[in-house]
Parts: C-alpha cells; structure tokens; sequence
C-alpha cells in the first residue's frame, strides 16, 4: 500500500522543521520523516547547549578579571549546573515529544526512521512508501566526521554530541581540529579546569576565518594555559582504556584523558538514495538553484547542510521562507548568499561575513582593506578586561562598497550585524564614512576602519 501526502519533509533540523510546521499550518497534508529528534543537531548538541556551556565559561572569565579591576573573587568551577541545564532547560533531557507535539498540532504527521527516496516524489520510511503529490524537500543536515587517521575509529572519542551530553569535565582533552566548534568547546573545557591542547592541520586557528583573528586566538588560548599546535599532522591514535596517544608528525605524543573530533562535517546522500532521482550519491551536497529547488530533479527542494550553502541554522531558516514561499505558489526573492554572516562564539568574539581579503583577491577584485585596533589604546588594563580585537574590512575599490568584514572583540558578532547590512546593501563606503558612530562602544571601530579604507 502507498500512503499520500501533499509534501513529504526528510529530515526535521531547523530548517526542515520550520517548512513541515509553516506549510501544514497553511492547510497542506504535510509528513514529517526523521529518524532522530526533531529539531535536530542545534537545540540538541548544537547552537543552543553550546551556547549555555560559553556563557558559563565566559562568566568563570570575567570573575576572574575582578583582582585589579574591582576587588577581589573567589572562583570555583562547577559543572554540574551547566550540565543540569543542558539536561533539563535545553533539551528535556535529548527528547523531542514537545516537538513533534507541536507539528502535530499544526495538522503534520510525524514519521519516526530512516528515510530513503524511491524515485520522484516517493519517500521509503522502512516498509512504508509515501507518495508526495506536490513536493519533496531534503532537509538531512549533516554529521560529524573523523578523519582516516590510522587507530581512531573504534576508540571511544567524543564527537560534539558526547561532550556537550558530558557530566565531568575530563582532566585532560585534546581537541582534533581548529574550527568553530573545536575552539568553542576548547575554551569552555579550559575555563572548567581541563588541561587542553587543540591540534590544527592548518596555518591558523579557525581556517575559514583571516588568519589574523586565528592568530589572535591562538594568542588569547596560550594566555588562558592551552595548548595550541598549529601546521600539526596527526600520524595516529592510541588509546588503552583509559587514556589516548596522539601521535604527531614531530615531537612527542599528545597524552590526554579525553580526545574530541571536531575536524568538520560531512553530509551523507548515499543513505538518501537519491541515485533514484538522478543525483550523484558521491556529491558533497545537492545542487541546488536560488529557489532551493534540487537541480535536475522534479518537485523536489533541498534546505540546509544538505545544500552545500553553509552549515548554519540561520542558513537552513533563511532558505526554508524560500522553499515555503515557492511551493505555496507565492513570489519568491531568490536565494543571496553574498552576505552569509558567521560567528564564533569564544571570548574574542569571531564574526565575518563575506569575502575574506584572500577570497576577493582571488576572486580578481580591486581590493582596499580597511583596519582598526579593538581598543585603538594599547594600555594594559584594556587587554586584562578581555577587550582585545580588531575590525577589518574588506572594499571592492572598483565599486566602492564592502564585500566581507570580519568583527573579532566582545560581542563581535553583534557588531558584525551593521557589517553585515552594509555588504548585503551594498552600502557605499563613503556613506559609512560619514555616519555618526555611538561614543565608547566597540562598533565605532567600524568607523576608524573605513577612515583606514579612504587612506589606503
């Protein structure tokens, strides 16, 4: 027997769940199909516990810049708050009935497994075959990925998910990799008292970022006692039940209580199937044109990791209104992805969006670049107070207007929305140049970078 729906929704992380709620609540028969929570990687070992672990470190912090400042404070890490809201404020506990409730209560019927697509608009859900007879839309996110190095796949490593579920803080932890998440949750564990080193295979901390905020955070790192090792390659792992072995191209191995893959994200369309709608089931991602739907294919949209567009919860909401919008019938502002902001969230602060100077001279851009200092003083209390950053901007001197920005300081990411708006609107940069900027606050640096931009 083959059930029928209007749309079938594979995959309910934020974006899939947001276009399953919006267009079962505009009266389609809507079938939600995950086989884990709904809501999926941010609410759960994502954007939203994280975040709770960070703004308990940053809180450790700033107690202990108070000797000096404003008296004297007696700081004591304690895990076992942040692990109980983690547990109960944030994620009931890794359970989503709450969830799928609410779709429900839209007019959605939720399935629990393992999607697989049987050709144009049918979705396999085990012995189940649903037929969608106005779309399907891939919202499968993606998963975290270990490298191929000799020895760790059977050794008990943390991914995100084990260390954001974690009830102990280990003694010791060592962190593969150098992106957003691993020097996140490198801060975190550190500031709760774990001897931490943090293995990058590239020049700089946090790759996609300029190397000058990776550089920067690699200073802050070795000023809190990490350990941060950088241009390193991982030979092997070793671990001996209770404890791991990094094994180094150079110089002695990493000895540590706890290992944590954070060296990216893959996502995995071979278990899709999605050879039987004509995709190459080796493609790192859909393809996918600027109303999300999947190229090549019919009736058929993708939001999302899945997309290749950046693995951001904000990416998969901002692509779920266009997905809603095209199916309902309704007129649809194509996807722009010129202006993709991102954020760090470690103490600096880390917020980019755009191009970064090496990306648009690549690109063949007449490039002026912009600078200024986070404080523009380099007096000594203001780097105790955690203050330390910069601004930089990065201009298409042929059109005069920004094509990428990075914000590194306290609220960096905040700041990066005025950054943001100005390369998304291409606001010209003698229009910021003569903008009146709030007196003290860290986004005025914005305007002694543009000032940079015009001596350049």
């Amino acid at each position: 027997m083959t059930e029928h729906a209007d749309v079938i929704v594979v995959g309910m992380g934020p974006g899939g769940e947001d276009v399953a709620e919006r267009l079962a609540g505009a009266g389609l028969d809507v079938v939600g199909v995950d086989a884990e929570l709904v809501g999926g990687e941010c609410p759960y070992w994502g954007c939203v516990p994280s975040k709770m672990m960070v703004r308990a470190a940053d809180l450790l912090a700033e107690a202990r810049r108070v000797p000096g400042m404003a008296g004297g404070a007696d700081v004591r890490p304690d895990w076992a708050p942040v692990a109980h809201r983690i547990r109960s404020e944030a994620t009931d506990s890794w359970d989503d009935a709450v969830a799928v409730e609410r779709f429900g209560g839209k007019g959605g019927r939720f399935v629990r497994g393992w999607a697989r697509l049987e050709g144009p608009g049918r979705v396999a859900v085990g012995d189940r075959v649903i037929e969608a007879g106005r779309a399907v839309v891939i919202g499968i996110g993606s998963r975290a990925w270990a490298p191929p190095v000799a020895g760790l796949a059977g050794t008990p490593y943390w991914t995100n998910r084990e260390a954001i579920e974690t009830e102990k803080v280990p003694g010791s932890l060592t962190v593969l990799g150098g992106g957003a998440i691993a020097v996140e949750l490198a801060q975190v564990f550190r500031r709760f008292g774990s001897e931490v080193t943090v293995l990058e295979a590239a020049p700089h901390l946090v790759p996609p970022e300029e190397p000058e905020a990776g550089r920067l955070l690699a200073e802050v790192f070795g000023a809190e006692g990490i350990d941060v090792r950088t241009g390193t390659s991982v030979e092997s792992v070793r671990h001996d039940g209770e404890r791991f072995a990094v094994e180094l191209s150079e110089g002695e191995p990493v000895i540590s209580e706890r290992l944590l893959v954070a060296a990216g994200r893959r996502v995995d369309l071979a278990t899709l199937n999605v050879a039987s709608v004509g995709i190459d089931e080796s493609a790192r991602a859909l393809p996918v044109d600027d109303r999300l739907r999947v190229v090549g294919t019919e009736r058929t949209w993708a939001v999302g990791d899945v997309t290749g567009k950046g693995a951001f919860t904000h990416m998969s909401m901002y692509q779920a209104d266009i997905v809603v919008n095209d199916i309902l019938g309704r007129e649809v502002v194509p996807a722009d992805y010129r202006a993709v902001p991102r954020v760090t969230f470690t103490d600096p602060e880390i917020g980019s969006v755009g191009l970064n100077e090496g990306e648009a001279r690549h690109q063949g851009l007449d490039v002026r670049v912009g600078r200024a200092e986070i404080p523009s003083s380099t007096r000594g209390w203001i780097h105790k107070a955690g203050n330390q950053g910069f601004i930089k901007l990065i201009e298409d001197a042929g059109r005069g207007v920004l094509v990428g920005a990075t914000s590194v300081g306290p609220w960096g990411g905040e700041v990066l929305g005025l950054l943001t708006l100005a390369v998304y609107a291409e606001v010209p940069t003698d229009r910021l140049r003569h903008m009146i900027y709030a007196y003290p606050t860290f986004h005025r640096a914005v305007e002694a970078a543009v000032k940079d931009l015009g001596e350049a």
